[in-house]
């Protein structure tokens, strides 16, 4: 049996080093960088010794450290905002999971401190690639990026400016937004709307502009709505203007959260029944969508395809072609719109 390890003191002041390690196994410094690199030649008693030292000692390697003897890091840098929306938080999760699988570190920043800065402090820890997930970014940090051997890749947001590389992931923005426009005309709406919020990124825009265009050709005028944060609440004031008078029998929200605020204003303050008195559309498809209490009909914005096509950017070496790449979207059925109207109905 091995002894009882002693009980643990007070923190120390700073982080255990490999000189420790090193004179503790009775060893160089060299020997204890050796001895945790992969490949590097070190005599299996020296390796016990070291690795018997780093254990009492608890060391752990400077990652950081090493990162600058490589030519690539293993550090990812993600910068999003609004990780509460049901969808960014998906994304996130996923895109984590799969850098995790690749043995890839993830470096967050939260993009509500400010893009510009937050993308310099991520090339100050010798990120491989930048991964924007919302905000804008400067095209001279797009450049700073590629300056230093870091692939950036947008995912969402506006294509950058001629010169400026950067990987683009795109959702199929336009036809998702005529998918919207058509599902509501098939369930006999006939007086719509759309709500944007104010926040009228590239994407949102697309959406709404694209279904706009489908029910015009339609014949049909569509209510816009464009105020307010990407948010829940944003759907919620949305719903009590637009629904103050009778007469709307559908709304496309621009994204899910903007949908959900929607649909249970309608449901429970207003007492309108869904979808026999509002048919109610959303688009992403996140994971709370599905959930039986909202069963939201939305416009899929795949997960899996998403993650897929951002983990094929981050790997691809930083002197290769940018990346463009269109996410396919599809319409999932559930239980915010009417039935279609049977052939001929009116």
């Amino acid at each position: 049996m091995k002894p009882p390890r002693p009980p643990l003191g007070p923190p120390k002041a700073r982080f255990v080093s490999a000189s420790d390690v090193a004179r503790l196994a009775g060893v160089s410094r060299s020997a204890v960088s050796r001895a945790f690199t992969p490949g590097a030649q070190v005599s299996e008693q020296a390796r016990a010794r070291i690795l018997a030292a780093a254990e009492e000692l608890g060391y752990r390697v400077n990652r950081l450290a090493r990162t600058l003897h490589q030519e690539r890091s293993d550090l990812v840098g993600v910068v999003g905002g609004n990780f509460s929306n049901p969808y960014i938080s998906a994304q996130l999760d996923a895109l984590s999971k799969a850098l995790h699988a690749r043995r890839l570190q993830c470096l967050l920043m939260n993009s509500a401190c400010g893009v510009a800065e937050d993308l310099k402090r991520l090339l100050d820890y010798r990120v491989r690639t930048v991964v924007l997930l919302s905000g804008a970014v400067p095209d001279t940090l797009i450049r700073l990026c590629a300056q230093n051997g870091a692939r950036m890749v947008l995912i969402n947001r506006p294509r950058p400016p001629e010169g400026a590389r950067a990987d683009l992931i795109l959702a199929g923005n336009a036809r998702g937004g005529r998918l919207a426009a058509e599902r509501l005309a098939q369930a006999g709406c006939r007086n719509v709307a759309v709500v944007i919020s104010g926040s009228r990124t590239s994407a949102k825009l697309e959406r709404a502009e694209a279904f706009c265009s489908e029910m015009s050709l339609r014949g049909m005028p569509v209510t816009r709505w464009a105020d307010g944060p990407n948010s829940y609440e944003t759907g919620v004031e949305a719903a009590r203007s637009l629904l103050r008078e009778p007469g709307l029998d559908g709304i496309f929200g621009v994204t899910d959260e903007i949908a959900l605020g929607v649909l249970n204003t309608a449901r429970f303050e207003l007492g309108l029944r869904v979808p026999e008195d509002l048919s109610v559309i959303g688009f992403d498809d996140a994971p709370i969508s599905g959930w039986s209490s909202h069963a939201l009909t939305t416009v899929s914005q795949s997960l899996a395809d998403l993650t897929r096509a951002t983990m094929e950017a981050i790997a691809l070496p930083p002197e290769a072609a940018p990346m463009l790449y269109e996410v396919p979207v599809r319409l999932v059925e559930r239980g915010s719109v009417r039935a279609p109207l049977s052939p001929g109905t009116d």
